[in-house]
């Protein structure tokens, strides 16, 4: 039996637990659809406004990433002390809305200040959906509901990519963001009025103090984690790969392989998100069983993963026909998104109740620094630095060169993080 409760202190039964990880899942989808969706439409915008890589990615990443982590911290210090499922459900409000009017822009400031108000929407969804997830789930459970919940990042992409490519493809990138933006107004309603908030603590039996820890307390308990540090310099490392593949894929195909918007989407969509899907999964579920051995373990097959999905993508990267290409592209797909979810949930483990959803906003502010702040606009800065060299290639060996060489520098922190993490997960609770 579930020990865990409502904020009223009621049981929450297994069948309204499952129901709040699939509902917080397919928040987690929408947020990436409305994150990703840009990714297929940047070369029509490209062509529309006349601007390089560098400013793509800067519009892609740093635009919407810059309000997303400056806010992340507040935001996740307002859910440690509020009502997390009321601050996710404004969250999807505000960042769907702002979708939709991007597809009003003029120039490329409009749509850069429209993205900037999803970054500040989507700021409200992670660190609180984290907290209440560890929240429903016990330490023994956590990683692989941690990795359903990660399952919306790549069923968002998916349908990003699909629907994104049809539309643009058919109607124009415009209506792709009224398409994906509008729906979000009715989730947002859905977790308000159908979602139960879970009590502090329950699914642990540990006592909620209700005092909640300074953010300099959380940072200085966090910093003092060895194995923290380390996840969270690999994690971030590994999402400057991964957002940096991901928005740039679809430019790298066009220019490389000759592959129209709407095939690609139907291309990359299903990888993306039955093979990413899976990883995302398997990543929580194997580090469950994997740990029961010791989480150093399942950090040193996270590594493992990790340096075999480098040479995969090398692979990816120097193929010349689409067929190879999407074919080698399943495997890193899966073992390049092992990592969050065991990551994710160590950091809810490593800290005392009320410093869940901060921690959450500090890995995520890391990960979204190095990867989503200035992944795309550098891996955009070494194609325009070699476009005099490669021409239309340029794009390939940029993303060559960042795959290659990044994900064993994040294979290294992830095996760094195992040798101190069973000895911090001892002293989680010293704040409660």
């Amino acid at each position: 039996m579930s020990p865990a409760t409502d904020s009223s202190g009621n049981h929450i039964s297994h069948g309204a637990r499952r129901y709040a990880l699939a509902m917080l899942a397919v928040v987690y989808m929408f947020n990436f659809i409305d994150r990703q969706i840009l990714a297929i439409l940047l070369p029509s915008i490209r062509a529309e406004f006349q601007v390089g890589d560098f400013v793509l990615g800067l519009l892609a990443g740093t635009a919407f990433a810059l309000f997303y982590v400056i806010l992340g911290v507040p935001v996740a210090r307002l859910a440690d002390r509020v009502n997390r499922r009321n601050l996710i459900a404004l969250a999807v409000a505000i960042w769907s809305g702002m979708t939709a009017l991007s597809g009003l822009a003029a120039n490329i400031w409009q749509l850069a200040l429209a993205r900037i108000g999803v970054g500040i929407g989507e700021a409200g969804c992670s660190p609180p959906a984290h907290a209440m997830i560890a929240d429903l789930y016990p330490p023994e459970q956590r990683s692989a509901a941690m990795g359903v919940y990660t399952l919306g990042i790549s069923a968002g992409v998916m349908l990003a990519y699909m629907a994104g490519g049809w539309v643009v493809q058919n109607i124009g990138w415009r209506e792709a963001f009224f398409v994906v933006g509008l729906p979000g107004l009715i989730l947002a309603a859905l977790v308000r009025f159908t979602v139960r908030e879970p009590a502090r603590g329950a699914a642990e039996l540990r006592r909620d103090s209700g005092q909640q820890p300074s953010l300099q307390d959380v940072a200085i308990f966090l910093l003092a984690r060895k194995s923290f540090i380390s996840m969270a310099l690999g994690a971030g490392i590994s999402s400057f790969v991964g957002y940096a593949i991901i928005f740039n894929m679809p430019s790298f195909m066009v220019r490389s392989l000759g592959v129209d918007a709407d095939e690609i989407g139907f291309s990359l969509g299903p990888i993306y998100g039955i093979a990413g899907g899976l990883g995302f999964f398997l990543g929580g579920y194997l580090a469950d069983c994997i740990g029961v051995r010791g989480h150093k373990h399942a950090l040193s097959f996270i590594a493992a993963a990790t340096v075999a999905s480098a040479i995969c993508f090398g692979a990816v990267f120097l193929s010349v026909t689409l067929a190879w290409c999407l074919t080698l592209l399943v495997l890193p797909s899966v073992f390049s998104n092992f990592y969050l979810a065991p990551v994710l949930s160590q950091t809810q483990s490593l800290v005392s109740l009320r410093m869940r959803a901060v921690a959450s906003s500090l890995v995520l502010l890391i990960i979204n620094v190095i990867g989503l702040l200035i992944g795309p606009p550098v891996t955009g800065l070494v194609s325009d630095l070699l476009r005099a060299s490669q021409g239309e290639e340029s794009m390939r060996y940029a993303l060559l060169i960042v795959s290659v060489v990044l994900l064993p520098i994040a294979a290294f922190c992830y095996w760094r993080a195992g040798m101190t993490i069973d000895a911090d997960l001892q002293r989680a609770g010293e704040c409660d």
